[in-house]
């Protein structure tokens, strides 16, 4: 019995619940690929603009410079700078206090690119968890369905019951196929968000150091 063959002799119900797994399938290895990729070069990005503003001179410039790039290190640099000039544009009444908008507009542009990178890891979350549980579903009703049909020829030999539940079984089958990949992607590319999160949290404290201590010359 061939893949193909399963599917074709499976009832209508247990076809589409087959035809929808492959789907989730194709989707999460749609996901897994162009997230994968779209997390590596926004980190390469980030770590570039990051080792060229430490080795700057002026930060006005190196930001005016680097204001077309898109990537998370250069969002955070312009949040900060901006909130800077805001905060002493008209003097400097409450250093603590500028401090603290520099880090809240530093956290929400770095909060704003990691949930840009985040987006469409809850369906690899959704499609692990869910998966199984409609092959399961397939396969239940295949097995019901294979049942009905002993009993309506009132025969219980294995070869009159072995296709039936094979094609019930292959459901669940396609269920893992679908599922497994969609878990171990979600929990890989989870930690490596993480990663680079830790990794734009240290550059943005060390970026608000650096202009904490301009406050305190100003």
């Amino acid at each position: 019995m061939s893949p193909l063959t399963l599917f074709l002799q499976a009832d209508i119900v247990v076809k589409v619940v087959m035809v929808g797994l492959l789907l989730a399938s194709i989707w999460t290895w749609g996901i897994i690929f162009t997230h994968s990729a779209r997390l590596t070069r926004a980190r390469v990005k980030a770590r570039r603009t990051a080792e060229a503003f430490w080795k700057a001179k002026d930060i006005d410039g190196f930001v005016d410079a680097h204001r077309a790039d898109g990537n998370a290190t250069a969002r955070i640099l312009r949040a900060g700078v901006e909130e800077y000039h805001r905060s002493t544009r008209a003097g400097l009444a409450d250093r603590a206090a500028a401090r603290d908008r520099i880090a809240v507009a530093a956290e929400d542009a770095m909060a704003g690119e990691l949930e840009k990178l985040s987006d469409r890891l809850n369906i690899l979350a959704t499609i692990g968890s869910v998966a199984p549980f409609v092959g399961l579903f397939g396969t239940v009703w295949g097995i019901m369905r294979s049942f009905t049909a002993i009993a309506g020829a009132n025969n219980t030999s294995l070869a009159v019951v072995a296709p039936g539940i094979a094609e019930a079984l292959f459901a669940t089958a396609i269920g893992l196929f679908a599922a497994i990949p969609a878990v171990i992607a979600y929990n890989r590319l989870t930690h490596r968000l993480d990663a680079f999160e830790n990794e734009l949290t240290r550059f943005s404290d060390r970026f608000q150091a650096t202009l904490s201590r301009q406050l305190e010359r100003a």
